[in-house]
């Protein structure tokens, strides 16, 4: 009970919960809050484990306190249809159970009336009245235990024929076609979709083992598995998805590629698709990519002042190159669609060639990559320079071709804006000549190249501040030399050197709550580090200098490190230190 009930409120609420509703007096409170931390437990928990109050006494309070309905749950017949309004995962996060319905109204109860996001989402998603009503934890746990009852009913309709036949991986198309029209897959299938979208999953991977299948969803950059399947119904589940994605069903053997798109009031969401055959079955992944996503300001997506200022003062250049480097899923595109926006005006013509087109911008011509019909972005490359543009934007130079156009369309008047697969600003030269591209083009032609990571963001509803201990400032030291970071935080007035010490320095951590899923982290933002070809770098890149050398003139010029970067945003409270270290260890 404790494990339900001891992060849903916080002392300060509870306090005033309990005082106000004469279930305790502020004496009494003060008491428990003392002996509770003694005991080293929330005050919530210590309540009801001492038994000083039970579930029924304290849900009671706050329904009294919210001037909410308080409802049994207990051995109350709720009606599968009512039930599954909500997915599963998503009442099972929120802790939220629907129980009544009628033409006008929704009734859900509930253990937390402040979660106003979900009320707004059932809202929306319903277009009916939500009638919030306060439960206990027991009475919650129980109600979210139909959920697997009414799945096992499903999943015993899905195999009620002979199981043998239904994993078996050559199942003839007409079978599979039937089974993909089944209400309970359609049911599972519309679940992990829906609940992707609602807890803003970047991916969405559906593995099949032995004996079951495993859904696991990416979410700020880190793979969580969200539920585990039975093995049975995995035909169902595929056919399924390659059905929504118009491809084959009886092909098993060689991968395949497809897209779909859900459109609602609420989202527009694409979704790229992937299958791959595996030694126990397919393996799918579904890559998401929300329509609806306001483009965000260079300064939402993590640029500091000084950064800022480079990026802006080299893409009002009528020509050269701006290259935006990092991994696969490091927000490289995010960041060029995001500068695409602030170059988007009246009287310049703007062309991109793209794979897949991620966001759509009006008054720019955006075409997509086909290998089928041998679009390539070399080839689209090649189109836009007879199209009269000002501004060229090419998803990805990823081979000599597509390297060799761009920089001649730099060289010939146009701004091109594309991304590379490097892992620091520096390396990023060395990369292109690499492709045979002579150094002293890559000199006169580059402006700036952005190297960039995406960190997590502590959440604001558990961040807590906590002092370095000599042991983690010790680990630090050895990793990444923490005493010259320290120097460079009071360089850049993040802390004040005269008074700050390397012992007493404040960071900050998410505890983890219900809002985060107990990660202690919610949503993303972009470490950077810029290297800006000025005439001394353009000098030394003509010369091929040595990656190493060439970070060497880069530092003398002030540049900053990614790992600089984040530390300042750990300071600041944006991020930990822990997630720095991850994104940035090579």
């Amino acid at each position: 009970m404790a494990e339900l009930t001891s992060k849903m409120f916080n002392t300060k609420d509870l306090q005033k919960i309990l005082t106000s509703q004469n279930v305790l007096s502020s004496e009494e409170f003060a008491a428990h809050k003392k002996a509770a931390k003694k005991d080293n437990k929330e005050v919530e928990e210590y309540l009801l484990d001492k038994k000083i109050l039970t579930s029924a006494n304290l849900y009671n309070a706050v329904a009294d306190y919210y001037k909410l309905p308080f409802i049994s749950l207990k051995d109350k017949n709720i009606r599968k249809d009512i039930l599954t309004v909500i997915p599963e995962p998503i009442a099972q996060t929120h802790q939220v159970i629907t129980f009544d319905k009628d033409n006008k109204t929704l009734s859900v109860a509930t253990l937390d009336p402040k979660d106003l996001e979900i009320f707004e989402f059932l809202r929306k998603k319903t277009n009916l009245e939500i009638a919030i009503s306060i439960t206990t934890p027991e009475d919650m746990r129980e109600a979210l235990k139909l959920y697997h009852k009414g799945l096992e009913a499903e999943f015993a309709e899905i195999t009620s024929g002979d199981k043998k036949d239904d994993q078996r991986e050559d199942v003839a198309g007409k079978e599979l076609e039937e089974l993909a029209q089944d209400l309970p897959v359609i049911r599972i299938v519309d679940t992990l979709l829906e609940y992707a979208i609602f807890e803003g999953a970047s991916d969405i991977h559906i593995e099949v083992s032995e004996k079951e299948v495993s859904v696991r969803y990416r979410i700020d950059g880190i793979l969580h598995t969200v539920m585990t399947l039975p093995k049975s119904v995995h035909p169902g589940v595929v056919a399924r998805i390659k059905i929504l994605s118009n491809l084959k069903l009886d092909e098993h053997r060689v991968p395949q590629d497809g897209r779909f798109k859900i459109s609602t009031n609420e989202y527009k969401v694409s979704f790229r698709v992937s299958i791959t055959p595996t030694y126990d079955g397919e393996k799918v992944v579904l890559r998401l990519l929300n329509e609806k996503n306001q483009l965000l300001t260079l300064d939402e997506l993590g640029f500091q002042k000084k950064a800022l200022d480079i990026v802006k003062r080299n893409i009002t250049k009528p020509n050269g190159m701006l290259l935006v480097t990092g991994p696969t899923g490091s927000g490289k595109t995010t960041t060029l669609y995001t500068i695409l926006n602030m170059l988007n005006k009246p009287e310049v013509n703007i062309c991109t060639i793209e794979d897949p087109i991620e966001y759509r911008m009006p008054h720019i011509n955006q075409s997509q990559v086909n290998n089928k019909i041998n679009f390539t972005f070399a080839a689209g490359l090649r189109s836009f320079l007879r199209q009269d543009p000002d501004i060229i934007m090419v998803g990805e130079i990823r081979d000599q071709e597509t390297a060799e156009i761009a920089v001649h369309a730099a060289m010939t008047g146009h701004l091109v804006l594309s991304t590379l697969h490097t892992n620091d600003a520096v390396t990023t030269m060395p990369r292109l000549a690499d492709m045979n591209i002579p150094n002293f083009l890559l000199a006169s032609t580059t402006n700036i190249v952005v190297a960039q990571r995406l960190v997590r963001k502590i959440c604001r509803d558990c961040i807590e501040s906590y002092t370095l201990t000599q042991k983690e400032i010790d680990t630090l030291e050895k990793q990444v030399a923490f005493s010259n970071l320290v120097k460079m935080l009071a360089q850049e007035g993040v802390v004040d050197s005269g008074k700050q010490k390397t012992q007493n320095l404040r960071f900050y951590r998410g505890k983890g709550c219900k809002k985060c899923n107990d990660t202690g982290y919610k949503g993303r933002l972009g470490i950077f580090e810029i290297l800006e070809i000025t005439g001394k770098v353009e000098e030394a890149i003509t010369q091929k200098v040595t990656p190493e050398k060439l970070f060497e003139l880069a530092r003398e010029q002030k540049m900053m490190t990614m790992l600089e970067d984040g530390f300042i945003k750990a300071k600041n409270g944006i991020t930990t230190i822990e997630e720095v270290l991850r994104v940035t260890k090579e």
